[in-house]
C-alpha cells in the first residue's frame, strides 16, 4: 500500500517565511544561559567574541561586567570597548551602556552583559533588554548573558527553592525570541569551590552567599531548572522544524490552557504556572477575568491588581480576556467550551471546611461544571481571611445610611400602631418588609440587612405576645421571624447585585457612547485638521487630560495641534519620536523612558505608524485606571484610521490634480505649438519668398510680404509675452513699479500698440480730460488693456466699432472696452478669466486663452477688480477698476 504523502501546512509555511524575513531584518540574538553567578557566562561570551573577531567580524563591547575577576578582565584585551555613559542618581554616578554611541558606531556584533539588568532612572529604557531590542531592530547582532532565576515565569519557583525573591525579571518573550541559546554549565561543587577561593565574590560576601543562596541543594535545583528550560527551547525548535516540513510526530491535537485571573495575590503565581505549562505542552493559552456584579464593589487597589495580572499574562504570551457574567464558574466554563480549552488553571485559598460549606467554592463549581475539561488547582498559601481582606478591603457605607435605615424602621413601627388592632400581627410583617425593600433600593446592602434585623426585633418586642418583651409565647412566630430575616437578606442581596449590574452597564454604555461619538465626529470631519481637532476634543473631554497630536513632516516629527496649555520641550519630542519610530508606547507609565511627563501612544494602522498621540494629566499624581487605558488605546486606533483616511484622500486628490495638470499641460502644448507655428509659418513663408525672388515680384508685393511678416512677428511677440507674464503671475514674481499716470495716457498707449490691428475699425474713446492721475505700473496696466482690446477685435465682426470709456467715481477709476460681437453666454461669464479658457465660437477664433487671465492677474495685483457683462443690443463689455489713491503696503 502506497504511503500517504503529507504536505506542509501552507499557513505554517507562510508564517515561517514571514518569521525568517523578520529575523533577517533584525540582528542575531545569542543568549549565554546559566543557573547562577560565577559559572563563566561572561567568559564564554568573550571567548565567542574573540572567535568572531578572528573571522573578521566587527565586534565591540557595549557593556561587560567583570566583577573584578582577573581571567574575565584579561579576555577584554583586543576588543573595542564603547565608553559607558554616566547617569547621576541621588548624588551617585551610575555607569550604564551608551546606547546612542553603540547605534552610531553600528558594529556587526555587540556584547551586552546582564540582560535582565534594570537601568538607572533617567535612561531611555527602564530595562536593559529594551536596549537590546533597539539594537536588534537596528540590525546589530547581540551576544548577552542571563541567569535562569531572572525569567518572569520562573520567579516564584526560584523563590521557593532559594527563599530569595529576585527583583530583576525578564519577560519570557525575550528569551523565546533568542535565535541561539548556549547553556553554560559548571558542576555545583566546582562553583562552591570557586566561591571559597574568592573567584566569584570577595571572601566576606562569598561566605554569606554560600550560607544563603549558593547551597548545594539550591544550586542543583537551579541547574536542573536551567537545563529543563533550555531543553524546552530545543524541543520547541525541533517541533517547529517538523511542522514546517510535514514530518509526522506523536503529538495529539493542540492543547489550550485557560488561567483564571482574580484580584487575589495568588493570581500572579497562576499566571507563571500557566506560562510554564503552556511551554511544556506547546499550547496556546488564555488569561480570563470574569467580571461579576461584585466587581463594581472592588476597591481601586484590587482593580489595579487585576489589571496588573492581565498585563503580566499578556507580556508572557497569553491572550487576555475580560468577560462579564453573573457567576465566575459559569463564565469560566462557558468561555472554555466556546474556545475549545482543554485545561483550566484555577487558584484555591486555604479556607475552613465550614466556610466552603456555607459560602461554596468557586473551584468546586468549576470542577462540577467542567465535565471533560481538566482542571488544575493551585493552592494559595496565604490564609483565606488575609486574602479576602486584601481583596475586599474598602470603606463601609456612610453612617447616616445606617441611621436612616433605623429611622425607616421606626417610621414603619409608628405607622403600624393604629393598624395593630385592625389586622393580625403577621400582616404587619409586610410593612417591615417594605422598609427592608426601601432600604435596599436607596441605602444599600448593609443598611438593608440592619433594617431587616431591627424590624424583626421591633415586631417581636411590640406586636408579638407577650408584648414589650423579646419572649415568644407562640412558636409559630419564629417562622415569621426567620422568614422576615431571610426575605430581607435575599432582597438586599438581589438589589445590591442589580445595582452593581446597573453600574457596570452604565460604565460600558458610557464607554460605548464615547466611542460612538468619536466615530461619528471623525466620520463627519472633512479634512486632516478637523480630524485632529476632533481627536483632541474627545481625549480632553473623556479623560480630563491635555493632549497633542504629532505627525511626520520633512523626515521629523512635528507637533500638528494641541490643547491649550500643552507644551513640549526637546526631550519630550525625542520620546515621542522614539514611540513613532518603534511603534510602541513610551513615556509616562510605560517601561520606555518612564521619567517623561507625557504618555505617547503610536497611531498605528495596518500600513504603519501615521503619528503619535501625547496625553498629559492635569496633575502629576493622576494615573489612569485600566479601563481608561484600554479606552484611550481604542481612541488612538480610531484616530489613526481617520488620519490615514484623510492622508489617503489627500494623496488621491493630489493624484487627480496631477492627472488634470498633465491633461492641461498636454492641451497647453497643443495650443501653444499651434499658436507658435502659425506666425512662424507666415514669417518663414514671407522671407523665403523674398529670398528666392529673382526680380519677379514688384515693389507692392514685396512691401505686402514684409508687412505680413512684421504683423506675424508682432503676434508672436505678444504670445511669448503673455506666456512670460502668466509665468510671473503664478510664481508670485510680479513686482509692481508704481508711478502716477492718467487714464488718457493708458488708453492712448494701448491704442498706439494696436494701431495696425485696428485699421478699418471705428474706435470711440470717451475719457474725461480732467480725470485724476492714478498710481499704477504703467507698462503692466497698458498690457492688461491691450489684451482686452485684442480680445474685442477677435470676437467682433471685421469693421465693427469698438468703444473705450473711462470714468472716476468714489475713489475708483473705471475703464471699459465695448464691442459689437455676439456676446458671451451666461455660463461662460464666470470662466472667461480662467487660464486657457476660450469661449466656444463657430468661426473658430484662434488664441491660447491667456489674455484675459493675465489681465485679471495684473488688475488684482493693483488691488482692483475686473469683470465681464453682455452689452444691451448685442456685444460684450469688459470693465476693470483701479484705486485712485496709493495702495496699502503689501497689497
Amino acid at each position: 500500500m502506497a504511503s500517504e504523502v503529507r504536505r506542509p501546512d501552507p499557513d505554517e509555511l507562510l508564517a515561517q517565511v514571514r518569521s525568517d524575513e523578520q529575523r533577517q531584518r533584525r540582528g542575531h540574538l545569542k543568549l549565554f544561559l546559566g543557573y547562577a553567578a560565577g559559572i563563566g557566562k561572561t567568559y564564554a561570551m568573550l571567548e565567542a567574541a574573540h572567535q568572531r573577531l578572528a573571522e573578521e567580524i566587527d565586534v565591540v563591547v557595549g557593556y561587560v561586567e567583570t566583577h573584578g575577576r582577573a581571567e574575565t578582565e584579561a579576555m577584554l584585551a583586543g576588543l573595542e570597548v564603547i565608553p559607558r555613559r554616566p547617569v547621576e542618581y541621588h548624588g551617585a554616578v551610575l555607569p550604564e551602556m551608551d546606547l546612542d554611541a553603540v547605534l552610531a558606531r553600528h558594529p556587526q556584533l555587540v556584547l551586552v552583559d546582564e540582560l535582565a539588568h534594570t537601568n538607572a532612572p533617567g535612561s531611555r529604557h527602564a530595562k536593559r533588554y529594551l536596549d537590546v531590542e533597539e539594537l536588534l531592530d537596528a540590525g546589530i547582532a547581540v551576544y548577552t548573558t542571563l541567569n535562569i532565576q531572572h525569567l518572569e515565569s520562573l520567579n516564584d519557583v526560584v523563590a521557593r527553592i532559594t527563599g530569595v525573591t529576585v527583583r530583576e525579571k525578564l519577560p519570557d518573550g525575550v528569551f523565546d525570541e533568542a535565535d541561539e541559546i548556549e547553556l553554560v554549565d559548571l558542576p555545583p561543587q566546582e562553583l562552591v569551590q570557586r566561591l571559597r577561593e574568592g573567584k566569584v565574590y570577595v571572601p566576606d560576601q562569598a561566605a554569606q552567599a554560600i550560607q544563603q543562596f549558593f547551597r548545594l541543594g539550591n544550586l542543583s535545583a537551579l541547574r536542573e531548572v536551567a537545563m529543563r528550560r533550555a531543553a524546552e527551547r530545543v524541543d520547541y525548535q525541533m517541533r517547529a522544524y517538523m511542522r514546517t516540513r510535514a514530518i509526522r510526530g506523536p503529538w495529539p491535537a493542540a492543547e489550550r490552557l485557560l488561567v483564571c485571573v482574580s484580584a487575589g495575590l495568588s493570581s500572579e503565581r497562576l499566571v507563571h504556572e500557566g506560562r510554564r505549562l503552556a511551554n511544556q505542552l506547546n499550547a496556546e493559552w488564555f488569561a480570563l477575568y470574569v467580571e461579576t456584579p461584585d466587581h463594581a464593589r472592588l476597591p481601586e487597589a484590587a482593580r489595579a491588581r487585576v489589571a496588573h495580572h492581565l498585563q503580566l499574562a499578556q507580556e508572557l504570551g497569553a491572550r487576555i480576556r475580560t468577560l462579564p457574567a453573573d457567576s465566575v464558574a459559569e463564565g469560566v466554563v462557558a468561555y472554555a467550551r466556546k474556545h475549545n480549552v482543554t485545561k483550566i488553571i484555577a487558584g484555591k485559598p486555604l479556607r475552613p471546611r465550614w466556610t466552603e460549606f456555607m459560602a461554596g467554592s468557586v473551584v468546586d463549581q468549576i470542577i462540577r461544571k467542567s465535565r471533560d475539561i481538566d482542571v488544575y488547582v493551585i493552592i494559595d498559601p496565604l490564609p483565606a481571611s488575609r486574602a479576602d481582606e486584601l481583596v475586599w478591603r474598602r470603606p463601609h457605607a456612610p453612617g447616616w445610611r445606617y441611621a436612616a435605615s433605623l429611622a425607616l424602621v421606626a417610621a414603619v413601627t409608628l405607622l403600624a400602631q393604629p393598624l395593630y388592632k385592625l389586622v393580625s400581627p403577621t400582616n404587619l410583617v409586610m410593612l417591615y418588609l417594605t422598609a427592608v425593600v426601601v432600604a435596599a433600593v436607596y441605602l444599600g446592602r448593609g443598611p438593608a440587612l440592619l433594617a431587616s434585623f431591627a424590624g424583626v426585633l421591633a415586631f417581636d418586642y411590640l406586636y408579638v405576645p407577650p408584648q414589650l418583651t423579646f419572649a415568644v409565647a407562640d412558636t409559630q412566630y419564629l417562622l415569621t421571624f426567620v422568614g422576615l430575616l431571610l426575605v430581607g437578606v435575599v432582597i438586599s442581596t438581589l438589589m445590591a447585585r442589580v445595582r452593581s449590574q446597573a453600574d457596570a452597564a452604565q460604565r460600558r454604555e458610557a464607554q460605548a457612547v464615547e466611542l460612538s461619538e468619536l466615530s461619528r465626529d471623525l466620520a463627519g470631519a472633512g479634512n486632516l485638521e478637523d480630524i485632529i481637532q476632533v481627536v483632541l476634543s474627545h481625549v480632553s473631554e473623556s479623560f480630563g487630560r491635555d493632549a497633542a497630536v504629532l505627525l511626520p513632516q520633512a523626515d521629523s516629527l512635528q507637533v500638528r495641534a494641541f490643547t491649550p496649555g500643552f507644551t513640549l520641550d526637546a526631550n519630550e519630542i525625542a520620546v515621542a519620536d522614539w514611540a513613532f519610530k518603534h511603534g510602541q508606547p513610551a513615556g509616562r507609565g510605560t517601561a520606555t523612558l518612564p521619567a517623561a511627563q507625557i504618555r505617547y501612544l503610536p497611531l498605528k494602522t495596518a500600513r504603519g505608524v501615521v503619528g503619535v498621540l501625547g496625553v498629559r494629566p492635569a496633575e502629576a499624581n493622576m494615573f489612569m485606571a485600566p479601563e481608561q487605558r484600554r479606552l484611550l488605546e481604542v481612541f488612538a486606533s480610531q484616530a489613526a484610521l481617520a488620519i490615514e483616511r484623510a492622508q489617503l484622500a489627500e494623496h488621491a486628490r493630489q493624484a487627480q490634480l496631477l492627472q488634470a495638470t498633465e491633461k492641461l499641460q498636454s492641451a497647453l502644448l497643443n495650443s501653444i505649438s499651434h499658436e507658435l507655428r502659425t506666425p512662424l509659418v507666415a514669417i518663414t513663408g514671407a522671407f523665403s519668398t523674398l529670398k528666392s525672388d529673382e526680380g519677379k515680384l514688384d515693389d507692392a508685393m514685396r512691401r505686402s510680404l514684409i508687412a505680413d511678416g512684421q504683423e506675424e512677428a508682432e503676434r508672436l511677440n505678444r504670445l511669448v509675452g503673455n506666456l512670460l507674464d502668466m509665468t510671473r503671475i503664478e510664481a508670485g514674481a510680479l513686482r509692481l513699479r508704481y508711478e502716477p499716470a492718467e487714464v488718457q495716457d493708458i488708453v492712448g498707449t494701448a491704442l498706439e500698440r494696436l494701431s495696425s490691428r485696428l485699421e478699418g475699425r471705428a474706435v470711440t474713446v470717451d475719457v474725461r480730460s480732467d480725470s485724476p492721475t492714478i498710481p499704477v505700473d504703467l507698462v503692466l496696466v497698458v498690457q492688461a488693456l491691450v489684451n482686452l482690446i485684442d480680445n474685442a477685435i477677435k470676437y467682433s465682426p471685421p469693421g465693427s466699432p469698438i468703444d473705450i470709456r473711462g470714468r472716476e467715481a468714489d475713489g475708483w477709476a473705471e475703464i471699459a472696452v465695448y464691442d459689437r460681437g455676439s456676446g458671451v453666454r451666461p455660463e461662460d461669464l464666470e470662466h472667461i478669466f480662467d487660464k486657457f479658457y476660450r469661449v466656444h465660437r463657430p468661426d473658430n477664433v484662434s488664441g491660447t486663452g491667456l489674455g484675459l487671465s493675465i489681465s485679471k492677474g495684473i488688475i488684482e495685483a493693483h488691488g482692483g477688480r475686473i469683470w465681464a457683462e453682455n452689452r444691451p443690443g448685442g456685444g460684450a463689455v469688459v470693465k476693470f477698476t483701479l484705486p485712485v489713491h496709493s495702495p496699502q503696503p503689501g497689497a
